[in-house]
């Protein structure tokens, strides 16, 4: 008994935490797309019961500590969004859509390499894009706020610095005080779980401004990271499986609100790592568990919707944006890391996050249309300049050696250029790079300490 103390002690701080530090992001996603408020708890219900059941599943099936959480970064999408045409029943259609796209991915190889091909500095400028919105609502809660924002922003900032995996949870405590002090309390509100099943419907706008940038932001920053913390913890299990698993979760979860479902990433290495148990092969024990404390969290989300109701909108955005702060940091860094690509990435990241809206489709999907412009505008671009320099050299000497040398020139800088970028991007074209198969390639050190961050779980 006394063994299985610290695996499910690991596996118990491992829920909470997930849960703590991003039901907001998800409540505030899943209103943005025109849920009521019914409709959003019986979504937050769905996502913990679909997280904990896959958790468990695996866990059990492959004795591996295989964390499932829901997608953060793809709330925050939801969030910067905002309503599409048919209302919240085509959102739900879009989540079951990104859900089937994920299943695809796990059973056609392929599916996985092409998302693995979108540039790493592209990818993290879009994800950048959309968390800005709401990482910028701490700074317009102190204006709006301050009474209840300053001491929410100072319990972040100190426990950022003394215990950071509780800054978050730490920030909502202090929230929720805040909204018990001044509000109207919870006697007149029902804070049992609901469940509002919503029957989808099936649009374009839906599909082209939630389902694929759903897909691509839950693959690029959930799926590749949480492989590649596994793998940095020694853990590779096949891709494809997981894949399959929690897109058919996210398929039997769209109807009752849930927008995506998995593997975690941050809070992956709580359970995974020697924290939770000495041994690798019984930190299984923690990911298990971690799954049955998501569900029993998932029974009070009729209590965390109440509390977003009660309180001021701005507030529960403050704490969401600092819930996303991090993931932000990574992002940016990831956007600007390859010189070759900035302007692009730029490019990506102020169309993503101007809200710019075009034949109903949301910003997300032109900001990448506009980065991969860029990229092809300026890859022709270098490739004549490329060749323009090789052959004026190569006029110039009028000797054989010389002009080899010349040719030489433009062909070794690329290789440097293509080397320089191989570097930021091996995680996500590693471990994307075969969904069917298991592990990462052989830098999975640095996949651990560059993608990693930009999931927020």
């Amino acid at each position: 008994m006394t063994r299985l103390l610290q695996p499910v002690t690991a596996g118990v701080v491992t829920g909470i935490v997930g849960f703590a530090s991003s039901f907001t992001v998800v409540l505030a996603g899943l209103r943005a797309v025109g849920a009521d408020e019914r409709q959003a708890a019986s979504g937050l219900l769905a996502l913990c019961l679909a997280n904990g059941v896959v958790a468990i599943w695996l866990g059990l099936r492959r004795r591996m500590p295989i964390t499932i959480a829901w997608s953060t970064p793809g709330a925050a999408l939801l969030a910067a969004t905002g309503a599409v045409q048919g209302g919240f029943p085509a959102a739900v259609g879009a989540f079951a859509v990104c859900g089937l796209l994920v299943v695809a991915a796990g059973l056609f190889p392929v599916l996985g390499r092409w998302i693995a091909a979108i540039p790493a500095p592209i990818a993290g400028a879009m994800l950048a894009g959309v968390l800005l919105g709401l990482c910028v609502a701490p700074v317009r809660a102190l204006a709006e706020i301050p009474a209840m924002a300053v001491p929410v922003v100072l319990t972040w900032a100190l426990l950022s610095r003394f215990a950071r995996m509780w800054a978050v949870p730490g920030a909502l405590l202090v929230a929720v005080a805040a909204i018990a002090l001044t509000g109207p309390g919870l006697g007149a509100v029902d804070v049992r779980p609901v469940v509002v099943p919503t029957v989808p419907s099936f649009g374009v706008q839906a599909m082209v401004s939630i389902a694929l940038p759903l897909f691509l932001v839950t693959m690029a920053s959930q799926n590749v990271p949480g492989m590649a913390v596994l793998a940095g913890y020694g853990y590779r299990p096949r891709l494809g499986g997981i894949l399959v698993g929690t897109g058919l979760a996210t398929v039997a979860g769209a109807p009752l609100g849930g927008h995506a479902v998995n593997l975690a990433a941050i809070t992956a290495a709580l359970a995974a790592g020697p924290d939770a148990d000495p041994d690798p092969g019984r930190r299984w024990i923690a990911s298990v568990t971690a799954g049955g404390s998501m569900i029993v969290l998932g029974l009070g989300s009729g209590l965390a919707t109440a509390l977003v109701l009660l309180s001021p909108p701005v507030l529960i955005e403050a704490v969401a944006g600092l819930a996303l702060l991090g993931a932000l940091a990574s992002a940016v860094t990831a956007a600007v890391a390859d010189p070759e690509r900035r302007e692009a990435a730029v490019a990506t990241f102020v169309v993503t996050a101007s809200g710019f809206t075009l034949f109903g489709v949301g910003a997300a999907f032109w900001g990448l249309v506009a980065g991969g412009a860029m990229t092809l505008l300026h890859g022709r671009r270098k490739d004549r300049a490329g060749s323009g320099e090789s052959t004026g050299e190569t006029g110039d000497s009028g000797d054989s050696g010389e002009s080899v040398e010349g040719a030489g020139g433009p062909g070794k800088s690329a290789g440097g250029a293509g080397e320089g970028s191989g570097a930021g991007e091996s995680g996500a074209h590693g471990s994307a790079g075969d969904p069917g198969e298991s592990g990462l390639p052989g830098n999975k050190a640095g996949a651990s300490r560059g993608e990693t961050r930009l999931a927020q779980r």
